[in-house]
């Protein structure tokens, strides 16, 4: 009794207190209010990225070094990732990337089964046997489980063929909103494969369809509804038709044993499709090789990828978390490798240096003739006139500074094949891209050379062909053609006695554009008074076929530059400082 009344007094006091200080809150002064937005800020939602890996070491620092660069925070980002039977150096790759990496996202969960060894019913590491699909079904299915486990919001489901070069990808796929999304790829190689189909046949298999091609070359843009998509795919997992998402075959199937194909059959089973995501760029998959092919190939069409990125876009970064080496330079089995470049065209000088790293190619760097600089007095001391009666076919118009420049550059190469005696030599512009595969065709190349033509004399990599119908495959060769007329000197192949034929006829004193020499030496040249200049005209030239070089632009393509035909015509009274030559460099 005495506690209560204690109590009592003490809660008259405190409020008393309280009243008197004018901090009393009345019940009548209560005020129920509307709830109203808040401007609290939500964290991203959670998505685990699970990422399967089997001999990858080629792609890998670069997959991973444009995963890095995604706008999305790393904090909200998982990792599953799974590998075995490696036969490359991937093991280590993946081992290096996730300890580097381990406290920066939120969880790496890395399992590699460090098995050498091929499936026991594949024939080779590109080969899709029933056991590796087995594998990689039975693996999809547990990324599908810890997904589950770990409550993520999304899963995206990623190979390791993939560059996402769009650091936006994750966020413009989670804002479309879709249950499972596709981020469409272009090809590696050619124009018809992607990461999505536009038709399924009633086996499941691969159909083409209509409207394919207008989402595939972007002729309309948006999220479109598609049967299948693979690769790359993200996956809402809030969903309450997520629980039906699965890679393991549904009762009663008899269809392709394959991954895809089989999650796709139960997606629809559910009453889900799928969707693909062509508004923007995102990157790059490689089109899959064939069983026979080897890992070296696969590298090699990698190689492919970042030589055309250092072409067409941004060059590919690679992760500074994977060590990488370049391959060692060579002279691929030549005596001299040459690269023509002008002092003023900087970015196409480091552009080659960057090919010929990737491509493992040790070349001599030739600083071109440069037509701007040329003047007659210069001109005068090397005996370089015009041929009379030359106009040049398209324009009408003598020759301009920039060609005389240019046929300078190849002349004085051929004279330091001949002086250093180099019985083969590669000749490379600074405007060429490479086809894929190019060290393999060239090595191709030459063996069927050696076997069929030995003695010749010149041997185009790149040009553009005029007159293809007329042109005939040299006998016992699949890779090698008789050229007729044709333009440019993109990159050619010249043997010791090739170049002292082009020497023999003191070309600079009739001179013509260099590409309108060649095939008057090699008796292909239309016109005839031409050629009547020279004699005798058997210089013995092939061409590869296919062209294992292109220009990296075409005329009225943008970036497209000519410095030989964009250049003032020879006028004798000009008088400018004096000429440079690249002579005395070889």
């Amino acid at each position: 009794m005495g506690s209560w009344l204690t109590c009592l007094v003490i809660s008259y006091c405190f409020l008393t207190l309280y009243r008197n200080e004018g901090n009393f809150v009345h019940g009548e002064d209560l005020a129920i209010k509307n709830a109203s937005e808040n401007n609290y800020k939500y964290a991203e939602p959670t998505v685990m990225i699970a990422i399967l890996v089997r001999n990858k070491a080629h792609i890998l620092p670069w997959f991973f070094g444009h995963l890095e660069k995604l706008n999305y925070p790393k904090n909200r980002i998982s990792f599953w990732i799974r590998s075995d039977h490696n036969e490359d150096d991937s093991a280590r790759m993946l081992r290096e990337w996730v300890d580097a990496n381990k406290n920066v996202y939120h969880h790496i969960d890395l399992v590699i089964e460090d098995n050498k060894d091929k499936y026991e019913d594949e024939i080779g590491p590109l080969h899709w046997s029933t056991k590796r699909f087995d594998k990689v079904i039975a693996l999809r299915e547990n990324a599908l489980l810890a997904a589950r486990r770990a409550w993520a919001d999304y899963l995206f489901m990623l190979d390791a063929d993939v560059v996402l070069e769009n650091r936006n990808t994750l966020t413009q796929l989670i804002d479309a909103k879709q249950p499972i999304i596709a981020p469409m790829l272009n090809a590696s190689i050619g124009e018809t494969y992607s990461n999505f189909w536009g038709g399924m046949d009633e086996m499941g298999y691969y159909k083409r369809a209509p409207g394919y091609f207008d989402i595939l070359e972007r002729k309309r843009l948006g999220v479109f509804e598609v049967p299948m998509v693979h690769t790359a795919l993200l996956l809402d997992m809030h969903l309450m038709e997520s629980d039906s998402f699965t890679y393991n075959k549904p009762e009663g199937y008899d269809g392709p044993h394959d991954d895809i194909i089989i999650f796709g059959l139960n997606v629809r089973k559910a009453g889900m499709v799928m969707h693909i995501m062509n508004t923007e760029y995102f990157g790059i998959v490689m089109v899959p090789l064939e069983s026979h092919n080897t890992l070296e190939q696969e590298s090699q069409h990698f190689d492919f990828i970042l030589l055309e990125a250092i072409v067409d876009r941004k060059e590919l970064s690679s992760s500074p978390f994977i060590t990488t080496t370049d391959p060692t330079p060579s002279k691929l089995g030549f005596d001299q490798i040459y690269m023509i470049n002008l002092l003023r065209r900087p970015l196409r000088r480091e552009r080659m240096y960057k090919a010929f790293r990737i491509l493992g190619i040790e070349a001599k760097t030739v600083n071109a003739v440069d037509g701007k600089e040329l003047n007659t007095t210069y001109l005068n001391e090397l005996g370089v006139e015009m041929m009379k009666g030359y106009a040049d076919p398209y324009h009408g118009r003598p020759l301009t500074m920039g060609e005389i420049g240019c046929f300078l550059s190849h002349y004085f190469i051929w004279e330091d094949v001949v002086k250093n005696g180099y019985k083969k030599a590669i000749v490379f512009e600074d405007d060429v891209r490479f086809s894929p595969y190019f060290k393999t065709k060239l090595t191709r190349l030459m063996s069927e050379v050696e076997q069929n033509v030995k003695d010749w004399d010149l041997i185009y990599l790149g040009r553009k062909r005029l007159h293809r119908n007329e042109e005939k495959v040299v006998d016992g060769t699949s890779h090698l053609v008789w050229p007729s007329y044709s333009y440019w000197t993109l990159s050619y192949i010249v043997s010791q006695q090739g170049a002292q034929k082009l020497l023999n006829q003191k070309p600079l004193g009739k001179m013509v554009p260099v590409d309108e020499y060649l095939p008057i030496m090699f008796n292909r040249h239309p016109q005839n008074d031409w050629k009547s200049n020279f004699t005798p005209r058997n210089l013995i030239t092939m061409s590869a076929e296919p062209l294992l070089v292109e220009p990296t632009h075409y005329t009225g393509e943008p970036n497209y530059i000519s410095d030989t035909e964009n250049s003032f015509v020879v006028k004798p009274e000009e008088s400018m400082q004096e000429g440079k030559s690249s002579k005395e460099e070889l």
